[in-house]
C-alpha cells in the first residue's frame, strides 16, 4: 500500500451500514485504503449481512479493489481501491436486502469519475428502513444531477421477505472540479 490506511469505527452514531457504504465510496474516490472496524457492532445481528457484502462487491468491481474480511458476520473489512474503471456488472443480494442501499456504495465514485458504469442489482426495491427505488430514481438522481448522469430504472419490484426485484442503474461523471451545490 502506498498510502496509509484510514480506520473508521463502523459502530459510530446509529452504527448501521451507512458508514460502511459511504466509507467504500469515499475510498474509491480518494484512492485511499480504508479499514472499517466494529461494523454494525450494536445491532441485534452485528457484522456484515448479505446486502453489505454486495455493497463491498459493487465497490470492488468498480475499482478492482483488494478486499480482506468480507464474509458474513465479519466485524472488520479492509478495502484497498484501485482506479475506477468502466464496466457493467450484475449483483444479486440473494435476499430482500435493499438494492438502493447496495448502490449507495458506488454512487459517489460513479458520478465523480468518468464512466460509464452500469449495475443491475437484484434484491429488494421497496423494503422497510431504506429508500425505495422511486426515491433513488426521482429524488437522489435529481439531487446529484450536477455531478453527472444517473439513470435508475426499476425493471421488477422486490419486497420483503422474498426480494427478487431488479434495479438497473447507469452512471457517468466527470473528473472534477466538482460543482458547488447549494440546496435551500
Amino acid at each position: 500500500m502506498d498510502r496509509p490506511v484510514v480506520t473508521i469505527d463502523g459502530s459510530y452514531g446509529e452504527g448501521g451500514g451507512a458508514i460502511l457504504r459511504q466509507a467504500l465510496g469515499c475510498a474509491v474516490l480518494a484512492g485511499r485504503p480504508v479499514r472499517i472496524v466494529r461494523i454494525r457492532a450494536g445491532r441485534r445481528e452485528p457484522g456484515l449481512r448479505p446486502q453489505h457484502l454486495k455493497a463491498i462487491e459493487a465497490a470492488r468491481l468498480l475499482c478492482g479493489a483488494e478486499v480482506d474480511g468480507a464474509q458474513p458476520g465479519s466485524l472488520e473489512v479492509t478495502f484497498v481501491p484501485g482506479p475506477a474503471r468502466s464496466g457493467a456488472w450484475t449483483l444479486d443480494v440473494g435476499t430482500a436486502g435493499a438494492t438502493t442501499l447496495v448502490l449507495q456504495a458506488v454512487l459517489l465514485p460513479g458520478l465523480c469519475t468518468p464512466g460509464p458504469y452500469r449495475f443491475a442489482c437484484i434484491g429488494g426495491t421497496d423494503v422497510p428502513w431504506s429508500p425505495p427505488a422511486d426515491y433513488l430514481a426521482r429524488v437522489t438522481a435529481a439531487a446529484l444531477a450536477a455531478f453527472g448522469t444517473l439513470r435508475v430504472e426499476c425493471r421488477r419490484r422486490g419486497y420483503y421477505p422474498k426480494g427478487g426485484g431488479r434495479l438497473d442503474v447507469e452512471m457517468a461523471g466527470g473528473s472534477g472540479p466538482w460543482p458547488r451545490i447549494e440546496w435551500t
